[in-house]
């Protein structure tokens, strides 16, 4: 079973907000994963980068001293040439290019490293994109029609673009803890009370960042929905599905309102948050910079004194600033590391969730064909979070090669029997049987490979037209002809065929050079998926509601001479295209009201032809 959605509140204590570092050794497993020789490459050359700055310094310092002692020196020549000829200079300019060397090498490092750590992150940005994709394929449906799990969708998939902040945070945290530690073995070898002032004057900016890089989060947590909302608005007031009814009816000022308004208030939370960050910060700072004058002093007044040379000087003083800087940064980055750490509760959080409708441990073969159909016995459903039986002691059968009609009002549950016979879900009461078997016996994938549905809300693919078709059965996308003969047996090839690349033709207006299709030549290639899956249950829910009156008719003569030796499930308001089936339901309030040809339905009073009565006067 799935944990809740909903069971994680935001951080709020800071224990919990250090317990989110626990999603640091999975990521850096995914970091591994993603490219094990670049990242060895990128840790090796990170590893070589972090010693140069103390390695500068020292060199620095044995500058400083031995030109110090040539000064010192007496008669010493007056010219660089008479210092060099004299062999005076030698040593200094061997240190002199030590210190180029390292200059130039730190640049080469650098450069190397931006190469590998880019290559890096965007094999780990596919990669995570990948199994979030992997992983919603095998959610069930109930996840995707609940707004809570949209909102950890939505934190989920922007985490796999901006984790890559957190990676570089990590590597660039491994080469400063080296780096760190060179310096501070310098200064320990000095006095090593220089170092104990150092972390007591940090250690306040630290917990400070801690503390706002929490609020921040808590604050991003708890507006998911909100932002959501902006995406939704900003999206409807600028795109070509909504651009006619945003015109006609003039939603442009309530659009940017609504907008507006939103903005505002995330705006007024981020500033509260961005003010007390910078007064506290600056308050920390403060501190900082006087345990780094105090140490400077003590550095100064030893080197009056003779107990350190001015090389020593320079090496210390520069060594105290740059391991402050370097310790400041490390516990902020470590701060904002644990934030980035309670982002990523985010996306492994989505991959903690775990689908309910599975296939069983060892499951049956769907078999081929058919032998008895379907049956279903006393089924009853409810949807997640709702009191209301969408289907309540629902009995019936569909026998296999037959053609069955589903007709009621909306809302009567003819979708959601529908969904119950592809195990889109699973009934809270009584079973569906297939071939005398439950459904949940069988294996899923097999089970929804051998049926072939086509919703009303079907989904418009930005994609060419020939793999708007092939998407029935994706495994043939390279099979031309089966394209072909679907588009044929849907009455789609016409409409192909007349545009401007035929089946190469990109449509929908999402992409360059796309073809906008109307509603009823959209109809017709997802009419045509059905065929090109060549399934043994063809599921159709109101396939012909954008189609005219001769369209339809034809659509479904041809549907009625392809199903033959077929079972095919018929949703459909149309009584002229019901009519054809070899049996039709009325559901009423989730229930089977009546059953029966369409004549036998007409010679008895009740709802189904009360129906075809009202439909008929309006022909009228």
């Amino acid at each position: 079973m799935s944990p809740p959605l909903n069971a994680r509140q935001p951080p709020r204590s800071f224990r919990d907000r250090w317990a989110a570092m626990r999603n640091v050794p999975p990521f850096l497993r995914l970091v591994w994963r993603a490219g094990p020789g670049l990242t060895l490459a990128t840790l090796a050359l990170r590893l070589c980068r972090a010693l140069i700055p103390v390695a500068t310094l020292y060199v620095g310092k044995l500058i400083v001293d031995e030109v110090v002692r040539l000064i010192a020196l007496p008669d010493g020549p007056a010219t660089i040439g008479g210092w060099w000829d004299a062999g005076l200079a030698s040593g200094l300019g061997w240190l002199l290019a030590a210190e180029f060397a390292l200059a130039i090498a730190q640049d080469g490092l650098s450069r190397l490293i931006g190469l590998v750590d880019s290559l890096l992150s965007e094999r780990l940005t596919n990669g995570l994109s990948v199994r979030l994709m992997d992983h919603a394929a095998t959610l069930d449906l109930k996840e995707f029609e609940d707004a809570v799990f949209q909102d950890k969708l939505d934190r989920a998939r922007r985490q796999t673009a901006f984790r890559m902040t957190l990676l570089g945070q990590l590597l660039n945290q491994i080469e400063s803890v080296v780096t760190i530690l060179s310096f501070a073995g310098g200064l320990v070898a000095y006095h090593p009370w220089l170092v104990v002032l150092l972390i007591l004057t940090l250690i306040p900016a630290f917990l400070g960042e801690a503390h706002f890089n929490a609020r921040t989060y808590s604050l991003d947590y708890g507006r998911t929905p909100e932002r959501r909302e902006m995406d939704y608005v900003r999206q409807v007031a600028a795109s070509a599905d909504t651009a006619k009814e945003v015109k006609i009816f003039g939603l442009h000022r309530f659009l940017t309102d609504r907008y507006m308004t939103l903005a505002r208030a995330f705006y007024a939370q981020n500033r509260r948050v961005a003010v007390d960050r910078a007064a506290w910060g600056a308050l920390f700072a403060a501190l900082g910079t006087l345990g780094y004058y105090a140490a400077y002093v003590w550095i100064v007044a030893q080197t009056l004194t003779g107990a350190l040379s001015l090389g020593d000087l320079t090496f210390l003083a520069g060594s105290f600033q740059r391991l402050r800087t370097l310790m400041e940064t490390l516990l902020t980055s470590f701060g904002q590391t644990a934030a980035q750490a309670m982002y990523l509760d985010d996306l492994f959080g989505f991959f903690r969730v775990r689908p309910d409708i599975v296939s069983p441990p060892d499951p049956r073969p769907v078999p081929r064909p058919l032998a008895q159909g379907f049956r279903f016995e006393n089924v009853g459903f409810r949807y997640p979070g709702s009191d209301r039986w969408a289907v309540r002691h629902l009995t019936f059968d569909l026998h296999a090669g037959e053609t069955l009609a589903l007709v009621g009002e909306n809302g009567a549950g003819k979708t959601t029997l529908v969904k119950l016979l592809a195990r889109l879900y699973d009934p809270d009461e009584g079973r569906i049987l297939l071939d005398g078997r439950d459904l949940r016996d069988y294996d899923l994938d097999g089970l929804r490979a051998t049926m072939g549905v086509i919703f009303q809300d079907f989904v418009r693919f930005n994609l060419t037209a020939g793999d708007n078709i092939a998407v029935g059965r994706i495994d043939a996308r390279d099979d031309a002809a089966r394209i072909r003969a679907a588009a044929d047996r849907a009455m789609a090839a016409p409409v192909i065929e007349r545009l401007p690349a035929g089946y190469g033709q990109m449509i929908g207006k999402r992409f360059a050079n796309g073809v906008e299709l109307s509603g009823g030549e959209w109809q017709k290639i997802a009419i045509a998926r059905a065929y090109m899956r060549d399934a043994q249950v063809l599921i159709l829910d109101e396939p012909t509601a954008a189609l005219d009156a001769r369209s339809e008719y034809e659509v479904f003569q041809r549907f009625k001479d392809l199903s033959a030796g077929r079972t095919a499930v018929l949703i459909s308001h149309r009584f002229s295209s019901v009519r054809m089936a070899d049996r039709i339901l009325v559901l009423a309030d989730g229930r089977v009201e009546a059953q029966g040809t369409h004549a036998e339905l007409l010679a008895r009073p009740g709802r189904y032809r009360e129906l075809f009565e009202l439909q008929a006067e309006g022909y009228r």
